[in-house]
């Protein structure tokens, strides 16, 4: 049995940890904490969570009796917090931004802080599990990778060498519910009034997400930037709850058959858990992925062959946040990948 703590639980990463923690054969939550509900008993703060009879302690709580720490709390707490939870001996699964990225100057620059725990991040799992098992399997610290980072590599990546063959940035237009574009915060952008009847694009050419994009498809792929050019990311903001859509455009110089690109899709989705490839002239939409893990993925082209559209739905609070990182937890576990998840 894994003994759980969650850090920041009252927010809707870690809201949605609780739903799916509850009913995972080999879990069990032993502390919850949050700075808003501190001494309140989860049931009555969350009444659909039935189960939890704990009460939210301060974030700083002891975790000593946990094996593993998940942080669902900002970037700048989770960088002052995880180094202290290693030196605990407990492992972490950190579902901000605060160790996702190598280049500590690219980090300053998209999220506006100073890392000031470097000597973690070469260490650091990216928890993409769908590349990073083995790494994952054994790692002291995993960073959650961003919701819209998880459906644009998953939109590129399966296309292995032929993204080394672009001759021009792949464009990701990405479209998400409220919930992936700031949460409870009321602020001026996701308010109720500000959101809903209306549709807009957010943090052009300064999202955080596009950095952690760029990394890892230049490591897992041939893709090379200093040729064709960063990707290019969009973010959009939907008046809708949860879910996020991604559109990605590619062209590349030479007609590339059908029968090559949903090979390699099809190939990649038989491996894995969570991936699922849809069938010719199919393309998935918010609803198809929503309370779930999976990922789901369809292709287009046009007559010429080089002009492609890759697009990919995924939950922003299960694949993109939470589920992933039960999924991550379970690789560390030594569990089945899929174990409480669907």
């Amino acid at each position: 049995m894994v003994r759980i703590g969650i850090i920041g639980a009252a927010g809707l990463s870690g809201r949605e940890l609780l739903y799916w923690l509850r009913n995972h054969p080999e879990a069990k939550v032993e502390l919850l904490t949050s700075s808003k509900y501190q001494r309140q008993k989860v049931c009555d703060v969350f009444p659909e969570l039935t189960g939890y009879s704990q009460v939210f302690e301060p974030n700083d709580v002891d975790v000593s009796a946990c094996d593993l720490v998940f942080l669902a709390i900002p970037n700048q707490a989770s960088l002052e917090l995880v180094p202290k939870l290693l030196e605990q001996g407990v492992r972490v699964i950190d579902l901000s931004g605060a160790y996702r990225l190598r280049d500590t100057n690219v980090f300053s620059q998209f999220y506006q802080l100073t890392h000031t725990a470097p000597e973690l991040l070469d260490e650091t799992a990216f928890g993409l599990p769908e590349f990073f098992k083995e790494k994952i399997s054994t790692a002291r610290l995993v960073a959650n990778p961003g919701c819209y980072a998880t459906g644009a590599l998953l939109g590129l990546l399966p296309l292995g060498k032929l993204l080394g063959s672009l001759d021009r940035a792949p464009i990701i237009d990405a479209k998400s519910g409220v919930s992936g574009a700031g949460g409870r915060v009321e602020g001026d952008m996701t308010n109720y009034v500000s959101v809903n009847e209306n549709f807009k694009a957010y943090k052009v050419f300064a999202h955080q997400h596009q950095p952690e994009i760029q990394q890892y498809l230049t490591d897992l792929s041939p893709y090379k930037a200093e040729e064709s050019g960063d990707v290019i990311f969009t973010p959009h903001l939907l008046p809708v709850n949860r879910g996020i859509l991604s559109t990605i455009y590619l062209h590349f110089p030479e007609a590339i058959p059908v029968a090559d690109i949903r090979s390699r899709f099809l190939e990649f989705a038989d491996e894995q858990k969570f991936v699922h490839f849809m069938d010719e002239g199919s393309l998935p939409d918010l609803k198809v992925t929503l309370n779930s893990n999976r990922v789901m993925i369809g292709t287009e082209s046009d007559d010429s062959g080089q002009n492609w559209v890759v697009v990919s739905s995924l939950d922003n609070l299960v694949k993109g946040a939470s589920g992933q990182a039960i999924q991550n937890m379970n690789l560390m576990f030594g569990l089945d990948e899929g174990m409480g998840l669907l």
